[in-house]
């Protein structure tokens, strides 16, 4: 019996013995399959020559809108032009109540004759210089008051175009709230761009632009660059640019949504496959996977000019000779180790 039990004692210690040795192997076989490596596809990055052509969103505004009001308030006599009436340049739009011009008027008759009379005693000098000046101030005083009041009371187009608002009708007191008539000048519209501040050097006063609507498929408007904002939005990092429309047959309407692209001239630019972009998950930032020494490098990039399947990628930290990864890349993430296959 005491035999036995030496034996089996002997065999208990070596399995006890044994026992760490099993369990370091276990975790360094865990540990080797828990680095894996991704097969990824990747592409030599290289410059190329492209035209690079940006496009952004935009509503037509009318190149020119004013609303029409006179100065003061009063009753309104007649108004002489409806919501789509096409008027010209110092055409007479409102005629409000002409009671105080009337009397206006009358004043300044007699006030002429009070000066003729005037003039022709300073001429035998019955009168002093001094009376004589102050009669003709007075004068200069009430034709001033007149064109005034002619310009309250007779209210006419400042330039052709269409009227698009009517406020009020005939025999009505206008108090100031809003326009009587609103016009806008319809042969020409405009358009604001916010273009990204990356491009300001090279949008300039002049350069052409390209209109297209959704309602006209297949039909460019042109369009021109009248003026550049000189500072940009520090929130946007975006600068405003104004489009010049020539509207001649008036296709295009104020309000329209339509799509402005600028034509930036030839580049040299990375252009990559687009589905080798990929987009963080609820936000628009847009970022690829360089292959740099076996491992996955995340860069954040901006998108330029879309050619079909194919995209400009914009970024301080891609450079010619670059390995883009193109394939595999959906499962990675920064410091993935990396297999190259063909």
């Amino acid at each position: 019996m005491r035999r036995i039990s030496v034996a089996m004692l002997l065999a208990l210690t070596v399995i006890v013995l044994s026992l760490p040795s099993c369990s370091s192997g276990k975790k360094d076989q865990t540990k080797k399959s828990e680095i894996t490596t991704e097969n990824v596809k990747v592409m030599t990055l290289e410059p190329k020559v492209i035209g690079r052509e940006l496009e952004f969103s935009a509503n037509t505004e009318p190149w020119e809108e004013v609303n029409l009001v006179p100065t003061s308030p009063g009753r309104i006599e007649k108004i002489y032009v409806e919501v789509g009436s096409r008027v010209s340049a110092g055409q007479l739009l409102v005629q409000m109540d002409q009671t105080n011009l009337r009397q206006a008027e009358l004043q300044i008759k007699n006030q002429e004759n009070d000066y003729k009379r005037y003039e022709t005693l300073h001429e035998t000098g019955a009168i002093s210089q001094q009376t004589y000046d102050q009669t003709k101030t007075q004068l200069n005083v009430q034709k001033t008051n007149l064109s005034y009041l002619v310009n309250n009371t007779r209210i006419r187009a400042p330039f052709s175009g269409v009227i698009t608002a009517k406020n009020y009708e005939d025999k009505e007191l206008y108090t100031g709230a809003q326009a009587i008539v609103t016009i806008a000048q319809l042969t020409s519209l405009k358009a604001y761009i916010n273009v990204p501040e990356s491009f300001f050097p090279l949008v300039k006063k002049g350069m052409r632009s390209q209109i297209t609507s959704d309602i006209y498929q297949g039909q460019a408007f042109n369009a021109l660059v009248t003026n550049v904002a000189p500072t940009v939005n520090a929130n946007a990092h975006t600068f405003q640019v104004e489009l010049k429309i020539p509207n001649g047959n008036q296709k295009l309407a104020p309000g329209m949504f339509v799509r402005a692209r600028l034509e930036m001239g030839d580049v040299r630019a990375m252009v990559v496959p687009y589905q080798s972009v990929l987009k963080l998950q609820g936000s628009n930032e847009r970022y690829v996977f360089l292959e740099k020494n076996g491992t996955a490098e995340r860069i954040t990039v901006t998108l330029g000019t879309r050619y079909d399947d194919q995209v400009e990628l914009i970024s301080n930290e891609i450079n010619s000779g670059d390995h883009l990864i193109i394939a595999g890349q959906a499962k990675l993430v920064n410091g993935s180790k990396l297999k190259v296959v063909e």
